[in-house]
């Protein structure tokens, strides 16, 4: 049997925002980073004191340069997997209402894909699970 220590809970939050054409953002995580290239909801690592919803907003800012705010957030479902090393629990929310044009302020690349596209473009096993939620709801 493998190791039995228990693995670090982290909680990290991740965004289905979708354009008034009803496509979801993709980013694509950049070299040096865990995971480069797989492709992935934009969000982040939820920091102590923090509520999930405002770690959306904080993300969505710093990642993506664009503003919104917890009224314009809707939960959606969550994923919770066991890698390796950590177990990820995962909350995913869908915003509509943003204010701004989202830019890859980390160098990242973004893509607009419509829901029934999403197994088109690999992503981290977490988020894999999260696919058929988007694709009944758009």
């Amino acid at each position: 049997m493998a190791d039995s220590a228990p693995k670090k809970l982290l909680l990290v939050v991740a965004c289905a925002l979708v354009d008034a054409d009803g496509r979801i953002l993709l980013a694509q995580r950049p070299e040096g980073k865990s995971m480069a290239g797989l492709w992935e909801f934009p969000g982040g690592k939820v920091e102590p004191g923090e509520t999930p919803e405002e770690t959306v907003i904080r993300e969505l800012h710093e990642e993506l340069g664009i503003v919104t705010r917890v009224a314009c957030l809707a939960p959606l479902t969550f994923a919770s997997h066991a890698y390796d090393d950590f177990h990820l629990l995962m909350p995913l929310f869908i915003c509509r209402r943003f204010e701004g044009i989202p830019q890859g302020r980390e160098g990242q690349a973004l893509k607009w894909v419509r829901a029934k596209a999403l197994r088109d473009y690999p992503m981290p096993a977490a988020d894999e699970p999260l696919i058929p939620f988007l694709q009944d709801l758009l």
